[in-house]
């Protein structure tokens, strides 16, 4: 992180996006929270999950300060300026207009006031965005999953090793103590030997309009398909024009691959650092899955679904789609019990799909849940995940979920979700990234990207 800050912009140069100068605020307003020691962030993407977990999750910190805000969207990165500057106007006690907009985001990314950025926009921007904001000096809190496609995890892997940036991927479970605590009682032997992980998620169902509708006024709709195919604008393939309710865009192969990815790099995530196989994967998978019939609608992503990973552990890892009888979380099965975690009531957006809820933390033995000893295998503690960011790129520790970690777990992912579409075992070598064998699965391993938006 830079010392230097420059609070007050001495010049603005219109490029593609708005430019609003900032309102002056005394330096008393901020405290020992100085500018020159303050990181600044741009928010990328404003859309529901930046409005109700990741502009929230920094802007609490005095250390942190959003100054900038970007979306393809006219009416809502206005709307995203707004926002953070009602917040701050109620924070310090007197008006605040210290927002910068951006239409596009490498306007942003060259502001060289910006230390950081949230990247919240939808799937398939992810590697991309966040491959360019470490090539341009920026520290990364990146929603989640990683990428569409398995090469693209490794290249944003391997872009922010290289620039030597924090990059944070928003599986914010890490944070949460009832997941560390499982993790930490199964490597403890609790359970005894692990045999099985049972990984439960939401479903998605069938619908969405297709029919072509005119691109809204102010909406930069060819940006937004980015690399993927063009394909006529309707409102129920990309987020609604009023309000913040759950996007279509969730719902489209082409954007992503469903609640495998959505849900599944949280929970899979946890199941790696349960089983201390962070920076690996499994070696074999097996799936299958029902998708919508044809002319069902718009939506085309799975819905119920059963996979089955077997790492070089020997631990089978086990997906499923929730119901009553198996609540949404993670089961860990071992040789003398079981513990079982989930968020329980917590949510991140009033808006999430989640059709049950448990207790966060339950073990078939009340012993299995009984505190540690001093010498007992404890993991890296977060208590807030943007909070953990932000230490990060103040104190230089590592952060709780670095890339290559986010990318293993969404690799574990996107695994399933390609064992799904082939329905045969498959068999996957986790060091060089390829399947043995198997010219077919390895040609799914990327997508061709639509100039000018390729990498």
């Amino acid at each position: 992180m830079t010392t230097r800050r420059n609070f007050i912009k001495k010049s603005l140069t219109a490029g593609a996006g708005f430019l609003i100068a900032p309102t002056i605020v005394p330096a008393s307003v901020f405290g020992k929270h100085a500018p020159s020691n303050r990181i600044n962030i741009g928010a990328i993407g404003t859309g529901r999950i930046s409005r109700d977990h990741d502009m929230p999750g920094v802007w609490k910190y005095d250390e942190a300060r959003i100054i900038a805000v970007c979306d393809l969207d006219a009416n809502r990165v206005a709307e995203g300026k707004q926002y953070v500057e009602a917040y701050y106007t109620k924070k310090f006690g007197s008006p605040y207009s210290g927002v910068t907009t951006y239409a596009d985001y490498h306007d942003l990314l060259a502001n060289r006031d910006v230390d950081a950025v949230l990247i919240s926009t939808p799937d398939h921007w992810h590697a991309k965005n966040a491959i360019d904001a470490v090539r341009a000096g920026k520290h990364v809190y990146l929603q989640k999953p990683t990428s569409l496609t398995i090469a693209e995890g490794r290249k944003m892997s391997d872009a922010v090793n290289a620039s030597g940036k924090v990059l944070q991927i928003g599986s914010q479970q890490r944070s949460m103590e009832q997941f560390r605590i499982a993790c930490e009682l199964v490597r403890n032997g609790r359970i005894g030997q692990l045999k099985e992980v049972e990984i439960r998620l939401p479903g998605d169902p069938p619908g969405g309009n297709p029919e072509e509708m005119p691109v809204p006024q102010g909406f930069n709709y060819d940006a937004w398909l980015g690399q993927t195919p063009y394909v006529p604008y309707t409102v129920d393939r990309v987020h609604p024009q009023k309000g913040y309710g759950r996007p279509g865009w969730l719902r489209c192969e082409q954007f992503g691959a469903g609640m495998i990815t959505g849900w599944g790099a949280h929970h899979f995530d946890i199941a790696h650092w349960a089983m201390d196989r962070e920076y690996s994967g499994p070696v074999e998978i097996a799936g299958k899955a029902e998708f919508p019939a044809p002319g069902s609608g718009l939506w085309d992503v799975h819905g119920y679904y059963e996979t089955e990973m077997l790492y070089d552990n020997g631990v089978i890892v086990r997906g499923t789609t929730e119901n009553a009888e198996k609540p949404n979380g993670v089961l860990f099965t071992g040789t003398d019990g079981w513990i079982f975690v989930s968020r329980g009531e917590y949510a991140a957006s009033p808006n999430e799909p989640v059709s049950t809820k448990s207790k966060a933390l339950q073990a078939s033995d009340t012993k299995i849940l009984s505190p540690f000893s001093d010498d007992a295998i404890r993991l890296q503690v977060s208590t807030d995940h943007h909070g953990d960011w932000l230490e990060s790129i103040r104190t230089g520790k590592k952060n709780i979920t670095p890339a290559e970690v986010a990318h293993r777990s969404c690799t574990a992912c996107l695994l399933q979700h390609i064992a799904m579409k082939l329905n045969r075992r498959l068999y996957w070598d986790p060091v060089l990234e390829r399947f043995r064998n198997d010219d077919e699965a390895n040609s799914m391993l990327a997508r061709p990207h639509r100039p000018p938006y390729q990498f």
